[in-house]
């Protein structure tokens, strides 16, 4: 499965959390601790700096081995970025499916699957706003549920726009003899906010942690004192293997990061009305 990571506070370098820690994304994309050994079918940057909408930068190449990549991190800084890492599941390694996905000023990115998506697929897409299907460009599952949940309202309600995307999905896969038809953690923001969401229809969701404080992030590098107060991230795999500064994000959860501040609620899939 993929790895990705989510940031917000102060302005930094992109490197310093993509390419400098001891567990950085990269090193993650050459070897996670759980799921896929190696995350190496793609990879993808979404930040923002002025003006509201993103900058991406996305390449099918491996993380660990993208001059391209190494040489932007230590020039953009950001206040905000979203970053992944592709391990793919049956859809083709192009860029058009590398995460995170962008619609106006929305970043979407997820590590998961729709199981059986070949066989709802033509089900789900139908579902998709007929204004927002045309932006549609690549093959994934995940490409599908932003669209979806785009459709369901996600721009002026986050959450509950991916909840009734959940609920859509398990529908549609229980109507067809799925038991459990989704897995997923998911990243989202607007440029302003960050969202993450951590599902799974059987209970048993891959992991997803936030920083507990802004500490988590200054143990990377004490040396240095880069990360504002309100610095925090979210992300597939702790950054470094000694800190308990990474608090695991329960099942069944939707967690806001916003100013400093991280708020965790119960995720609720509901079918749309």
């Amino acid at each position: 499965m993929c790895r990705w990571l989510a940031y917000s506070g102060a302005p930094i370098q992109l490197d310093d959390l993509l390419l400098k820690p001891e567990r950085s994304l990269i090193e993650q994309s050459r070897e996670a601790r759980s799921g896929a050994t190696t995350n190496g079918d793609g990879f993808g940057i979404g930040w923002y700096s002025e003006g509201d909408v993103p900058g991406l930068f996305k390449d099918v190449r491996p993380a660990w081995n993208d001059a391209n990549l190494r040489n932007i991190g230590k020039h953009i800084r950001s206040p905000l970025f979203l970053a992944h890492v592709r391990a793919a599941t049956g859809s083709a390694v192009q860029r058009s499916n590398c995460h995170p996905f962008q619609h106006g000023r929305w970043l979407f990115m997820h590590n998961g699957s729709i199981r059986g998506f070949r066989e709802v697929k033509r089900d789900l897409v139908m579902e998709v706003d007929p204004d927002l299907f045309p932006e549609i460009e690549g093959t994934t599952d995940s490409e599908v549920m932003f669209y979806l949940a785009l459709t369901l309202g996600l721009e002026a309600d986050p959450v509950g726009g991916m909840e009734r995307m959940v609920g859509l999905v398990e529908k549609v896969g229980r109507g067809i003899g799925i038991q459990h038809p989704i897995q997923m953690t998911a990243g989202i923001s607007d440029g302003r906010r960050v969202y993450a969401f951590r599902y799974s229809s059987e209970g048993r969701t891959l992991g997803l942690f936030h920083s507990r404080s802004v500490e988590a992030l200054r143990e990377l590098d004490p040396r240095e004192a880069r990360f504002s107060d309100d610095a925090r991230a979210v992300v597939s795999e702790p950054l470094t293997d000694l800190s308990d500064e990474w608090v695991e994000i329960p099942e069944s959860a939707a967690v806001l990061v916003e100013g400093g501040n991280v708020s965790v609620r119960t995720f609720e899939p509901k079918l749309p009305a």
